[in-house]
C-alpha cells in the first residue's frame, strides 16, 4: 500500500516576486474594439485585475487558509494525489469524496468546508456531518502530473475508489461538479460496491429521441445552451480538447494569459450582471488562479480535454446507485428531470434553482450546502 504522507504548502517569496515581475513586464494587446466581453475578456478589466494581483491580492492567506486543513499526498495509480481530508467531530458523519473541475480547484470549497464537516455550528444537524475528502485532480494544482496517456475521467473515477479505500472508507458518498461532474458519474457507474449514494451540480445527460420530440420550455432552452456552447463558448475546451500543449506554452509562461484565460469563465458561467465579481470576488478567482500558475499545471490540466472531452454527446452507462443532480440556472449545461430519470434508475433527489451558476460552492454557498444535506438525506 502506498504511503501518505503530511503535506504544506510553501511558496517561496522569489516565486512570489518573480510572478510580480512578469505581470510588469506584460506586452498587453490593443483594446477590444466593441464594448463588451464578446471578443473576450477586456483589455481595461484585465488590466485592473493584474494591477490588483501584483499590488494588493495576499497569496499567503489563500496559502494559511489551505494550510489550515489537515492535507496529504499519496500515490495512486503511479501519480501523487494532492488531497485535503477533513474529518468531523461527529463520528457518525459519512464520507464524502468532492471533486472540482476546470478551471477550479479546492479553493471553491473554502466556504462549504465548515457547514458540511460541523454543521450544527451552521445550522445544520448532527446528522448533516461529513467526513470531506477533497482531492486534486491529477494535471491540476499540487498533484502529480501523468506522464503517459489515458488519465481520462474514468481512471481518476478508479483513483478516487483507491483513495477512499486508503483512507479507511469502504462506503462512501461522490459530488462534483464540471469534470467532477464527470468523475462522479464515473464512480456511480463503476465503484458501485463502495460508493453508495452521489450528487451533482453540473448536468451531463443526453435525452433520448422519444423526449427529443416533444420539450418543453426548460428542455428547449438546455438545447439551446448547448448549442450556444458548441458555437461560441467553447473554443477554449477545443483549443485545449485538441492541441493542449499548444495552449499550455502561454498558460505556463504568462500570468496575464493564464488569468485573462480563467477568469473569462468566471464572467461567462456566473449568475452575474455583466462583471463576474458580481457573483465571486476578485480574490476567489485569483486563488483559483494561482493554484495553476504555481503549479505550472496550465498544460496539464488542459490535457483532462484531450482525454475526455470526446465523452460529450457519447452514450452513456445507466447510473443505478442513488442519484441526485441540483441544476443551477447560469451553468454551461442544465437538463430536466426526465431526461436524468432516462438514466438514472433511482433518482432520488432533483431540484433546479432560481439562482446561481457554474461555482455554485463559491458563487452560493448557502445553497449548495443545502442542496446537499437534502440530497443525502434522501440516501441514509
Amino acid at each position: 500500500m502506498s504511503e501518505t504522507r503530511p503535506f504544506e504548502i510553501s511558496v517561496s517569496e522569489s516565486e512570489l516576486q518573480d510572478l510580480k515581475s512578469r505581470i510588469a513586464a506584460t506586452r498587453w494587446p490593443e483594446a477590444e474594439v466593441v464594448d463588451d466581453w464578446s471578443q473576450g475578456t477586456p483589455l481595461a478589466y484585465v488590466q485592473d485585475v493584474c494591477r490588483y494581483w501584483m499590488e494588493e491580492y495576499d497569496w499567503r492567506r489563500c496559502e494559511a487558509i489551505i494550510n489550515s486543513y489537515p492535507q496529504f499526498v499519496t500515490t495512486v495509480d503511479g501519480v501523487d494525489i494532492h488531497f485535503l481530508h477533513i474529518r468531523s467531530r461527529f463520528d457518525e458523519a459519512r464520507p464524502l469524496v468532492m471533486t472540482h473541475g476546470w478551471p477550479g480547484s479546492v479553493a471553491e470549497f473554502f466556504k462549504v468546508i465548515g457547514p458540511l464537516t460541523d454543521p450544527t455550528e451552521y445550522g445544520g444537524n448532527e446528522s448533516d456531518a461529513f467526513h470531506l475528502v477533497l482531492p486534486t485532480m491529477p494535471g491540476y494544482g499540487f498533484s502529480g502530473k501523468p506522464t503517459e496517456p489515458g488519465w481520462g475521467v474514468e481512471r481518476i473515477g478508479r483513483a478516487w475508489g483507491a483513495l477512499m479505500e486508503r483512507l479507511g472508507y469502504d462506503k462512501y458518498f461522490a459530488q462534483g461538479g464540471d469534470w467532477g461532474s464527470s468523475v462522479t458519474h464515473s464512480i456511480a457507474t463503476t465503484q458501485t460496491d463502495h460508493c453508495i449514494g452521489a450528487h451533482v451540480n453540473f448536468a451531463l445527460v443526453t435525452p433520448g429521441e422519444e423526449v427529443m420530440t416533444d420539450l418543453t420550455d426548460f428542455e428547449q432552452k438546455a438545447i439551446e445552451k448547448l448549442q450556444y456552447y458548441l458555437d461560441v463558448d467553447g473554443g477554449y475546451s477545443k483549443e485545449q480538447g485538441t492541441r493542449p500543449q499548444t495552449i499550455g506554452y502561454s498558460l505556463v509562461d504568462s500570468p496575464v494569459g493564464l488569468a485573462a484565460w480563467i477568469i473569462e469563465k468566471f464572467w461567462a458561467w456566473t449568475d452575474n450582471n455583466g462583471s463576474p465579481e458580481d457573483a465571486v470576488s476578485r480574490d476567489e478567482m485569483l486563488d483559483n488562479v494561482m493554484m495553476y500558475w504555481l503549479t505550472e499545471s496550465g498544460a496539464s490540466a488542459a490535457r483532462l480535454y484531450w482525454e475526455s472531452m470526446s465523452l460529450l454527446g457519447q452514450p452513456q452507462p445507466p447510473i443505478h446507485i442513488p442519484f441526485g443532480v441540483s441544476i443551477f440556472p447560469h451553468d454551461i449545461f442544465i437538463a430536466s428531470e426526465r431526461w436524468y430519470r432516462e438514466r438514472c434508475s433511482d433518482l432520488r433527489y432533483f431540484k433546479i434553482l432560481n439562482n446561481g451558476g457554474h461555482f455554485a460552492a463559491t458563487e452560493k454557498p448557502d445553497v449548495f450546502v443545502d442542496e446537499l444535506r437534502k440530497c443525502f438525506a434522501t440516501m441514509r
